[in-house]
C-alpha cells in the first residue's frame, strides 16, 4: 500500500510540473499540443508494445506441451502461478539469450506476455523461477504498463515543450530569458527523476506482490542475487542495441548493481533482496547478490 501511495503521490508531483512548465514556457496552447503528440506518441507504444518487444528479443511462444523439460516446465510454473494468483493465463515466451533475465508487457491482464530467457532457465531452479515469473505476474496484475506509459506520456510532454521553447522560443515573460533558460534545461531533468523513482517504487511492489503469489520470498531473493551476477557478467546484445528495453527486464540488462541511484529505473539488488528477506522474519538468510545463492541445488518447496 505504502508503495502504491507513493507512486501516486510522484504522478501527481509530476503532473503539477507538467501544468507549471507548460504554461511558463508554451502558455496553455503549447501545453495542449506537447501533450497531445507525447499521448499519441505512448498510446502507440502502450497499444503495440508487447508485439514489438517480444519481436525485438526474437521471442518464441511455448506452452506445457512444447519442447524439452525445462521449457515445458516453466510453461507449467507461470500457469500454475497465474492460478494461484486468480490472473488470466498469460502468453508464455522463452528467448534464447544466455543472460539471466525475464520481462512482463501487454496492455491489461487479458492481453499479457511474460518471457524468459533461456540462461535465465538454466541456472535457476524451479522454486527461483517460480518466483522470478511472480514476479512478474505482479506487474500484470498491478497494471504497471499502463502507469509508466502514463509516467513516460507527462514526461515526453515537458521534454517536448523545454525541447520547442529552446529551439522556437516560448513564453519569457515569466522568470526573464534566464528563468527561461533554467527552466527548459532543469525540468526534463526533473521529470525523468520523477519517472524513474515511479519504475523503482513499482519493481519493489512487484518484488513483494510477486513474493506473495509464490509464496516464497527467499526464492525471489536467491533468484536476484543469481540474475544480478549473471546480467553483470553476460553482455544482452539486443538490450545494448534498444537500452529503452531495460526497464521491463527484472534486473536492468546493461548492469544489474549498484546502490538506488536517482537515474536508475531498478532499485539496488542488494535492496530488494534486503526488503524480501524481512518478510521472513528475523530468522531469515543473508543472501549476498555477488555470492553464491544459498538455495543453490534445493528443490524443496511447491515447486520442487
Amino acid at each position: 500500500m505504502l508503495n502504491f501511495v507513493r507512486t501516486g503521490m510522484l504522478l501527481a508531483a509530476l503532473t503539477a510540473l507538467f501544468m507549471g512548465v507548460g504554461y511558463l514556457l508554451g502558455g496553455g496552447v503549447g501545453m495542449a499540443i506537447a501533450f497531445v503528440i507525447a499521448a499519441g506518441t505512448n498510446l502507440f507504444a502502450y497499444w503495440n508494445s508487447d508485439k514489438m518487444v517480444l519481436k525485438m528479443y526474437r521471442a518464441e511462444e511455448v506452452d506445457t506441451d512444447h519442447g524439452a523439460g525445462a521449457v515445458r516446465r516453466y510453461a507449467q510454473i507461470v500457469r500454475g502461478l497465474a492460478d494461484n494468483a486468480r490472473m488470466p493465463q498469460p502468453k508464455i515466451y522463452i528467448i534464447e539469450n544466455d543472460q539471466p533475465n525475464a520481462f512482463a508487457t501487454g496492455r491489461n491482464p487479458e492481453n499479457a506476455a511474460v518471457a524468459a530467457t533461456t540462461g535465465l532457465l538454466r541456472i535457476l531452479n524451479e522454486n527461483e523461477i517460480a518466483g522470478v515469473m511472480a514476479h512478474e505476474l505482479a506487474h500484470v496484475k498491478n497494471r504497471d504498463t499502463l502507469t509508466m506509459t502514463i509516467t513516460a506520456t507527462i514526461a515526453g510532454a515537458i521534454t517536448m515543450l523545454a525541447n520547442f521553447a529552446l529551439f522556437f522560443g516560448g513564453n519569457r515573460n515569466n522568470g526573464g530569458i534566464i528563468g527561461a533558460l533554467a527552466i527548459m534545461i532543469l525540468a526534463p531533468i526533473a521529470a525523468a527523476l520523477v519517472q524513474m523513482a515511479i519504475s523503482r517504487g513499482r519493481e519493489y511492489e512487484a518484488d513483494k506482490m510477486g513474493a506473495e503469489i509464490c509464496a516464497r520470498p527467499e526464492a525471489l531473493a536467491s533468484a536476484l542475487a543469481k540474475i544480478s551476477q549473471g546480467a553483470a557478467r553476460i553482455p544482452n546484445e539486443t538490450a545494448e542495441r534498444h537500452p529503452e528495453t531495460g526497464q521491463l527486464m527484472i534486473i536492468n540488462p546493461l548492469s544489474g548493481r549498484g546502490r538506488d541511484n536517482l537515474f536508475s529505473t531498478h532499485p539496488a539488488t542488494q535492496n530488494r533482496i534486503d526488503r524480501l528477506m524481512a518478510m521472513n522474519g528475523p530468522d531469515r538468510v543473508v543472501i549476498n547478490p555477488d555470492g553464491p545463492s544459498p538455495f543453490e541445488g534445493k528443490r524443496n518447496g511447491p515447486w520442487g
